[in-house]
C-alpha cells in the first residue's frame, strides 16, 4: 500500500535580497519543457548543421544558453526524478529507467533493487509551487510510476498523457495499444501526431490559466523511440541508406525534432499572444543525451559529436544536454559555460518566484547565475549508474570537479580521467599523468556514495561470459572485452563497434568465455588498420598457446578484414581467457579489433 503524502513543510528560506519578485508583483509563470533523448548537439544553436530547429534557435537568441548543462543520469526516469525533487537519483534509490533492464547471464554484476516509482514522501516542485498558489499541469511523459504514484499524487492539478510508459504507446492517434490509452487523450483521432497533440493540450492549459500563476511541465515523448514522424517532414531531409557514418543523418529523427521545434514555437507564440512573455520563466532541456547506437529500426537516431558516446553512457554524450532559460528583463541572454545539472531547477525556480522550498536539496539555486551571470560557489557534480544500459553502458560512477572528470567502471574498477574543458570529447585519459588527482577524486566519489546511501551492484553468481554456441563456435565481440591500460577502449558507435584508440603498446584486452565442448578451433580476428599504422606485432594467448599476427593495413581503422590467426586446442570444459597484447608498435596505433571468432574443427577434417 502506498504511504500517504505528507503535508508540505516550510523548511527553508529564500532571502528577500535574492528574490526578483516583489511582494506586490504577480508571481511569474513557469514553463518547463523536457525533451526525451535529445542530444546536446542536436539543435542549430548548439551547432547542428543537419537538423532544422528555427524556433528553438530563436528562443536561444533571447535566452541564457548553457553549454555545460547536465542530466542527472544517462537515462530518463532518474533525471526526471531529480528535476521534480531537487535530489540526486542515488539518494532516491531510483537510478535506472523504470522498470529497468532485467539482469542477464552476460553481466558480471547484478543491478541493485531500485524503487519503481517516485516516493510519495518526496516533496516535488509541483507541490511546492501549488502551496505557493500556482495551478500545475503535467502534460506528456511521466515514467515515474502510475495510478497512486502518478502526477496528480505529486502535486499536479492536471495530468495529460502521463503514466508509467517510457516510450509512447504510439506516435499516431488513437494513442492506445493492447487495451491501454494515454490518460486524457482517449478522444484522439486516427493519424493525429502525438507531439502536436501534447502541444495543443499545453496551449489549452495556458488559455485556461492565463489570469493566475501556473506551472506547466510539458514533458514530450519526442524524440524517443520508436522512430515515427510525419511523412511530409521526412521528405524535407536527404535520404539515408541506413548505414551509420558517425554523423547526424537520420531523416526520421530530424523530422521528429522538427515537430518538437514547431511545438516549442507554438508555446512561445501562445505566451506572446496572451501577454505572458514577460511574466513567464521558460526552461527547455532534455533528460539525457541522444541515442547514438543501433537499438531499434531506423537507428542510430543521432550523433553527439564532438562529445563521446550517447544515451546509456556516463561519457559527455550521454549526460550533457541542451539548456535554454528565458525570462525577459530578468534573466540576461547570453552563453553560459558554468556546469549545472537537473536538480538545480527546483531550488532555482523556488527562489525566482519568491517561495519557500524543502530543506536538504542536492541542487543549488542558480538565481545569481541566471540573472546576472555571477559565479556560483564551487561544487562537484556526481553521477551514479549501477546498471547495464540497453545501449551498452556498464555500471559506473562519475565525478566532475572543476574542469576535471573522473569515471569509474564498477565491473572492472578501471578509472579514466579527463580535462573536459580542454578535451570535451574525452579522448585523452590522464590517469597516468595525474595519479594523485585520480586517487583524490576516487576517494571523494566513494565518500559521496556513502553519504547519499548509493546502492551498488553485486557479483552475479550465474555470470556466463561469451558462451559457446550450439554449433560450437565461440564469438568474442569487442563489446564484451575488458580493457587494461590507459587509452585502449571499446567504441560502441555503430560505424565503429570496435576496440580502438590502441595507441599504447602496453595496453591490452582480455575476454573470458565458457567452453562446454572442448576440441580444436580455428581462430580468426576482424581487424582494421589505417595507413601509416601497419606492422604491429600482436599476440593472441589462450593459456600457454600463442598465436601471432603482424597487423596489415586494411585501408582504414573501420575497414575491417578477417585475419586467420591459426589453431588452438581447448582441452577442457569450463571458463577460459583469451588475451591480446601488442609486442611491437611501429606506427601511431596498433589496430582496431572488432571481434575474435573460434570455430570448431570437425574430427577428421584436418
Amino acid at each position: 500500500m502506498a504511504s500517504l503524502k505528507p503535508s508540505l513543510v516550510i523548511a527553508g528560506l529564500c532571502f528577500a535580497t535574492a528574490l526578483p519578485v516583489l511582494a506586490d508583483e504577480p508571481r511569474p509563470n513557469i514553463v518547463l519543457i523536457v525533451a526525451d533523448d535529445l542530444g546536446w548537439a542536436d539543435l542549430g544553436c548548439y551547432g547542428s548543421k543537419f537538423h532544422r530547429t528555427p524556433h528553438l534557435d530563436q528562443l536561444a537568441a533571447g535566452s541564457r544558453r548553457f553549454t555545460q548543462a547536465y542530466a542527472a543520469s544517462p537515462v530518463c526516469s532518474p533525471t526526471r526524478a531529480a528535476i521534480l525533487t531537487g535530489k540526486h537519483p542515488a539518494r532516491l534509490h531510483l537510478t535506472d529507467w523504470l522498470p529497468g533492464r532485467a539482469d542477464q547471464p552476460s553481466q558480471k554484476l547484478l543491478r541493485p533493487k531500485i524503487l519503481q516509482h517516485l516516493p510519495l514522501e518526496e516533496i516535488t516542485l509541483a507541490e511546492s509551487l501549488k502551496a505557493a498558489g500556482y495551478t500545475t499541469a503535467s502534460i506528456g511523459k511521466w515514467h515515474l510510476g502510475s495510478n497512486e504514484f502518478g502526477p496528480t499524487h505529486h502535486g499536479f492539478d492536471l495530468n495529460i498523457a502521463g503514466n508509467d510508459s517510457g516510450s509512447p504507446l504510439t506516435y499516431l492517434g488513437p494513442f492506445s495499444r493492447e487495451g491501454r490509452s494515454l490518460p486524457g487523450l482517449e478522444d484522439a483521432p486516427a493519424g493525429q501526431y502525438l507531439t502536436d497533440r501534447l502541444t495543443t493540450e499545453a496551449e489549452r492549459f495556458i488559455d485556461a490559466n492565463k489570469s493566475r500563476p501556473f506551472f506547466l511541465y510539458l514533458s514530450h515523448f519526442a524524440v524517443h523511440l520508436p522512430m515515427v514522424a510525419k511523412a511530409e517532414l521526412i521528405a524535407k531531409y536527404p535520404k539515408w541508406d541506413g548505414v551509420p557514418h558517425g554523423r547526424q543523418e537520420n531523416p526520421i529523427y530530424a523530422a521528429m525534432l522538427e515537430s518538437l521545434d514547431d511545438g516549442v514555437g507554438r508555446i512561445v507564440a501562445k505566451l506572446k499572444d496572451s501577454g505572458l512573455t514577460e511574466r513567464t520563466i521558460f526552461i527547455f532541456t532534455s533528460d539525457n543525451g541522444g541515442l547514438a547506437v543501433i537499438e531499434q529500426a531506423n537507428t542510430p537516431a543521432t550523433s553527439n559529436a564532438p562529445l563521446r558516446e550517447g544515451k546509456g553512457f556516463l561519457y559527455e554524450g550521454g549526460i550533457r544536454v541542451p539548456l535554454l532559460v528565458r525570462w525577459p528583463g530578468v534573466i540576461a541572454p547570453g552563453v553560459e559555460k558554468t556546469p549545472v545539472w537537473a536538480a538545480d531547477f527546483f531550488p532555482t525556480v523556488m527562489a525566482l518566484v519568491g517561495a519557500t522550498q524543502p530543506a536538504s536539496l542536492d541542487g543549488m539555486s542558480l538565481v545569481s547565475l541566471w540573472k546576472d551571470g555571477q559565479p556560483i560557489p564551487d561544487r562537484s557534480l556526481y553521477w551514479h549508474y549501477p546498471h547495464y544500459s540497453n545501449q551498452g553502458g556498464r555500471p559506473g560512477g562519475a565525478l566532475r570537479d572543476g574542469d576535471w572528470k573522473l569515471l569509474e567502471d564498477y565491473q572492472t574498477g578501471r578509472r579514466e580521467l579527463f580535462n573536459v574543458e580542454r578535451d570535451p570529447g574525452e579522448s585523452n585519459n590522464l590517469t597516468d599523468v595525474e595519479p594523485r588527482r585520480v586517487d583524490a577524486m576516487a576517494a571523494k566519489l566513494a565518500a559521496w556514495r556513502t553519504e547519499v546511501g548509493a546502492q551498488m551492484p553485486t557479483l552475479n553468481p550465474a555470470f556466463l561470459p561469451n558462451p559457446q554456441a550450439k554449433d560450437g563456435t565461440i564469438t568474442l565481440p569487442a563489446s564484451s572485452a575488458e580493457v587494461h591500460g590507459v587509452m585502449l577502449r571499446y567504441e560502441p558507435l555503430p560505424h565503429k563497434n570496435t576496440l580502438g584508440y590502441w595507441v599504447r603498446a602496453d595496453d591490452w584486452a582480455s575476454w573470458d568465455f565458457e567452453v562446454d565442448r572442448p576440441g580444436q578451433f580455428d581462430v580468426e580476428a576482424l581487424v582494421g588498420c589505417g595507413n601509416g599504422s601497419g606492422g604491429s606485432d600482436v599476440e593472441f594467448r589462450v593459456g600457454d598457446q600463442t598465436l601471432k599476427l603482424t597487423v596489415p593495413v586494411t585501408g582504414g581503422f573501420q575497414n575491417f578484414e578477417s585475419q586467420r590467426l591459426g589453431r588452438v586446442t581447448l582441452d577442457r570444459p569450463g571458463r577460459l581467457r583469451l588475451e591480446v597484447r601488442a609486442k611491437a608498435k611501429p606506427g601511431p596505433a596498433v589496430m582496431d579489433l572488432r571481434q575474435i571468432t573460434l570455430r570448431p574443427i570437425a574430427t577428421g577434417n584436418e
